[in-house]
C-alpha cells in the first residue's frame, strides 16, 4: 500500500535506510539533505518503507506545487529492490491531486518507456581504471588543457567555502540562484563537512583564488556539485586542473565522478572530454492546468 506522509510524520531512521540501501541511492535524498534544500516535502511511502519517492513542494498564490529543489540534480523512486515501470506508475499515479503542477527529476535507475516523460543527459565516468588508463580517456584538447595547466605551478589545496563563495559572487551572476538559495547552499556544505561527505578543493596563483569547487561524496558517487572560476582561472584551464587532480586522487577506485549534467552542448562536451559516459534520467512534468 502507498501512503502520503508529511514531513512531520516521517519516520526519518526507516526513510534514511531504506535511502541508503536503495539500488537508486543518492545523497541528494536522505532526509537531512531535503530539511536544507527543499521549502517543504513529504514522501510517499510503500508499506513500511520498502520504497520512497521523496516529494519537494513550494506553495505559490495559494496553490501548490512539486519542484525540483537547486543542488539536487536527481530524486525519484528509491528501494533495496527493483521496481518496474508499472510499479513507479503507481506511485507517480498516488501524488495527491492538491499539487497542481508538477516537475520532478527522477533518478536514472527509474527508467521508463513512457514517451510523455522528457529525457535528460547527465555524465559520469567511472574511476575504476589506474590513472593512466582514465588519462587516455581524455579527449586531446583535454589533455593539453591539463598540460598546459600543470605548467603553470599553481597549487591544488582544500578551501574554506566562504573563499569560493566569494569568488562566485564576483565572477557570476546567477539570476535563478538567489540569496536565499546561497545561504541554503552555505548551510548545506557546513552539514555535508560535518559529516565527511564533501570536499572543497581549490586552485590559487601566488596566493590568489582563481578557481574551486564543491564535490560531494556518499559511498557510490563523488558529485560535482559547484563551481566558480575567475577570468583569469578560465585562460590557464583551472576547471580541467581540478577535476584531473581528483580523477589522478581517486582513480582505481569504485566510485563514479557525477559531473551533474549538462543540457547545455558547450558544458556537455566539457564533460564528455574527460572520457565520461551519458547517463540518461528523465523529468516528470505535469503542467498547470
Amino acid at each position: 500500500m502507498i501512503r502520503f506522509v508529511n514531513r512531520n510524520q516521517i519516520d526519518v531512521e526507516k526513510y534514511n535506510y531504506c535511502i541508503e540501501k536503495a539500488i537508486q541511492s543518492r545523497i541528494y535524498a536522505y532526509a537531512w539533505y531535503l530539511d536544507i534544500v527543499a521549502d517543504n516535502w513529504s514522501v510517499l511511502v510503500l508499506d513500511d518503507y520498502d520504497a520512497v519517492m521523496p516529494l519537494p513542494w513550494k506553495i505559490k498564490y495559494g496553490i501548490k506545487y512539486i519542484t525540483q529543489p537547486f543542488f539536487t540534480q536527481q530524486l525519484g523512486f528509491f528501494s533495496a529492490e527493483e521496481i518496474s515501470e508499472k510499479e513507479i506508475e503507481e506511485f507517480i499515479k498516488n501524488i495527491p491531486k492538491k499539487f497542481l503542477k508538477i516537475s520532478l527529476q527522477l533518478n536514472s535507475e527509474n527508467r521508463f518507456l513512457n514517451k510523455k516523460l522528457i529525457k535528460k543527459n547527465n555524465y559520469i565516468l567511472t574511476l575504476d581504471k589506474e590513472y593512466s588508463s582514465l588519462y587516455k580517456g581524455f579527449s586531446k584538447g583535454r589533455k593539453h588543457a591539463v598540460n598546459q595547466g600543470e605548467k603553470q605551478n599553481f597549487s591544488i589545496d582544500d578551501i574554506l567555502f566562504s573563499e569560493l563563495l566569494i569568488l562566485s559572487k564576483e565572477n557570476y551572476s546567477f539570476n535563478e540562484i538567489r540569496a536565499n538559495e546561497y545561504l541554503k547552499l552555505s548551510k548545506l556544505v557546513s552539514v555535508l563537512k560535518s559529516k565527511g561527505k564533501a570536499r572543497i578543493l581549490g586552485v590559487k596563483s601566488k596566493n590568489q583564488l582563481i578557481g574551486g569547487a564543491v564535490f560531494l561524496f556518499d559511498y557510490k558517487r563523488i558529485i560535482y556539485l559547484f563551481s566558480a572560476v575567475s577570468s583569469e582561472g578560465k585562460e590557464k584551464n583551472v576547471a580541467s586542473l581540478l577535476l584531473n587532480s581528483l580523477i589522478k586522487e581517486f582513480s582505481n577506485t569504485a566510485r563514479i565522478l557525477d559531473f551533474e549534467g549538462s543540457q547545455i552542448s558547450g558544458i556537455a562536451t566539457f564533460f564528455k572530454s574527460f572520457g565520461a559516459e551519458k547517463e540518461t534520467y528523465f523529468l516528470l512534468r505535469r503542467p498547470l492546468l
